[in-house]
């Protein structure tokens, strides 16, 4: 498994959008980011863990945050994920997993006994200079954003 090191830079990287465009991480150098990535979208977790990011989006965007979702699913996936869940946030479609594999986050899971490789939900916080500042892996979803929100708030105390 990669080891990313808080304090550095974050690995940057371009991907298709579920706006059309593609976007760089780097575009975002000014403005704390958060990356979350989950494993599928319309599945019952993660779409509550996407709808927790919506629902507290007002208050990310008044500490001037922005929030990305990576998963594995294509743009025409994240349109309707986006569109259905109305989502006020950019989905990122890492079809090819290199993203994932940079942040660590494609892994060996099990279910049931079966073993297979999928995203291990997980969120980075980056901070308005590039910098790995924060991460959450194996995320459980109850006051998950709350607690990204109140990291997000340290930051700015700092």
């Amino acid at each position: 498994m990669v080891q990313l090191q808080l304090g550095k830079k974050a690995p940057n990287f371009t991907l298709k959008a579920s706006n059309g465009e593609s976007v760089k991480l780097s575009d975002y150098i000014g403005h704390p980011v958060v990356l979350f990535f989950y494993p599928k979208d319309m599945t019952a977790t993660c779409t509550q863990q996407a709808c927790d990011f919506r629902d507290a989006n007002a208050e990310y965007r008044e500490l001037d945050a922005v929030v990305l979702g990576i998963s594995a699913d294509d743009v025409k996936s994240h349109v309707k994920f986006v569109e259905k869940k109305e989502l006020p946030f950019l989905l990122l479609a890492d079809t090819a997993k290199k993203v994932c594999e940079k942040y660590g986050v494609w892994q060996l899971k099990k279910l049931y006994g079966r073993e297979y490789m999928g995203i291990v939900r997980s969120t980075f916080l980056i901070d308005k200079k590039g910098k790995l500042v924060r991460e959450w892996r194996k995320v459980k979803i109850k006051d998950h954003v709350k607690q990204v929100l109140e990291a997000i708030q340290e930051l700015d105390r700092k």
